[in-house]
């Protein structure tokens, strides 16, 4: 994904014909589309469809053990993304498919082994081991009944050298993000991060309760800063330079027969004038993050009906994102205030108690942590004992950074931690209780119907 936006963004800056021309002659070409039938009708717009291989077997031993890449290569789909290009050729959808949804693989030989198999469950990344690029895209149709257009493939390997070759990238976190499998450690605060250390960064996966979902927002937050990195450096006016980077970051990509140097320039001279604010990223919506499957284990299974209301839009060419703060606001004054917090509130689930003798405040105090973004049970209870002073959050102590972020919502509230209670927090309303007070994740800015956001939201200020 990054070596795909950066070739077409580095494009637009108006970089002739004849210094891009050949620029493919370094792709390696595939064939996803071979043989296949009963694709989904086309709609408006272009899809392509972005996976990142586990290539690691092509990364050196100093890499790796500097990188923590070490083991066997699984020769899977470690990251999976369908980017959708407006018909107006004026914005860029980009959907996070977790790598471990639930799926049903279409009937197929196995790559592999040479047997034929017929419709079965498996992970996703699972498509590409067992029937590589032709296998991923009938998978991905035929769970999204969206026609890709395009495939671009890329791996470890090429990931680094897109970052190296662009000068890096700069990353904003509001706290210490550190994770002990991926070797990534960073203090709050802003960082540039060049080709190692941003594949440590969109890697991650054991920095909070999010996992995978909190990895598939980092990925996207990447992608907005090289988008922004891309359109604010000087690059685009200096055409040997430009040669030279896109070169090296098309050396190593896979792409399907159809994405050439005519391609990127149709699409890049369309896109001129690309931002990040042009841009806008999802991940599709969640129903289960640990469904499980016989023979296959815990999987993430999507909800049916949110997914299906996004496909759709990506199919009518409809923008996912509400308009970003920084536009919506202008000249309306400051937009409301909101805390910055760990944990995104929509990953608490809350069960509001009414410790006071004020009838309806129970109901109240849920509907306003739901409308915050809180996962509240919807079925605020009576609290026992005398009534209670001040608002009591109980929580368990594995649970201590969602706390705080609920502590954050509601202010001058007592925390006390409580063996046992599991992932459910609890609130006891007192009588000090004033309003909810907005929070957000560090990634927040997510609104609308599908939690989408701009790449100007996300990016460094």
């Amino acid at each position: 994904m990054a070596t795909a936006l950066s070739v077409v963004v580095l494009a637009a800056g108006g970089i002739g014909h004849a210094v891009v021309t050949g620029l493919d002659t370094g792709i390696t070409r595939v064939d996803p589309f071979k043989d296949m039938k009963n694709r989904p009708q086309a709609g408006h717009g272009m899809n392509i469809l972005v996976v990142g291989t586990d290539g690691r077997d092509r990364i050196t031993q100093e890499e790796k053990e500097k990188y923590r890449l070490g083991g066997a290569p699984c020769h899977c789909t470690d990251t999976v993304m369908l980017v959708h290009i407006s018909e107006d050729r004026e914005r860029a959808s980009v959907v996070s498919l977790p790598r471990d949804s639930y799926a049903e693989m279409p009937e197929h030989t196995d790559l592999n082994s040479g047997r034929k198999h017929n419709s079965h469950p498996v992970k996703l990344n699972a498509a590409y081991a067992e029937g590589g690029p032709g296998l991923t895209v009938r998978t991905v149709e035929s769970m999204t009944g969206v026609k890709i257009d395009h495939y671009l493939e890329v791996d470890f390997t090429s990931f680094m050298r897109t970052v190296d070759a662009i000068g890096g990238v700069q990353i904003c976190t509001t706290r210490a993000v550190k994770d002990s499998a991926t070797g990534l450690d960073l203090a709050a605060g802003t960082h540039e991060l060049d080709g190692g250390q941003a594949l440590q960064y969109v890697r991650s996966r054991h920095i909070d309760g999010a996992a995978d979902i909190g990895r598939m927002q980092r990925q996207q937050k990447f992608l907005a800063a090289l988008i922004e990195r891309a359109t604010s450096g000087g690059v685009l006016l200096n055409p040997v330079r430009f040669r030279e980077m896109a070169t090296t970051m098309l050396s190593s990509v896979r792409a399907d027969e159809d994405f050439g140097t005519d391609q990127m320039l149709a699409l890049s001279k369309a896109m001129r004038g690309f931002t990040p604010a042009s841009s806008e990223f999802v991940s599709v919506p969640i129903g289960d993050m640990s469904f499980p499957v016989k023979g296959i284990g815990s999987t993430v299974k999507w909800d049916a009906a949110k997914a299906q209301k996004l496909f759709q839009a990506l199919r009518e060419d409809r923008p996912l994102a509400q308009a970003s703060q920084k536009t919506a606001s202008a000249g309306k004054g400051a937009a409301p205030r909101t805390a910055v917090v760990d944990v995104a509130p929509r990953t608490i689930r809350v069960q509001v108690y009414n410790g006071t003798r004020t009838d309806g405040l129970g109901r109240k105090v849920d509907d306003a942590l739901r409308a915050t973004g809180f996962d509240t049970t919807r079925t605020p209870m009576t609290g026992s004992g005398q009534e209670l002073a001040r608002t009591l959050v109980e929580y368990d102590p594995r649970w201590d950074r969602s706390a705080k972020s609920l502590a954050a919502a509601l202010p001058g509230a007592e925390l006390r931690a409580v063996a046992g209670r599991g992932g459910t927090l609890r609130v006891t309303v007192g009588a000090d209780y004033r309003g909810v007070t907005g929070v957000r994740a560090e990634e927040s800015g997510r609104g609308g119907p599908f939690e989408a956001v701009t790449g100007d939201q996300v990016v460094c200020p």
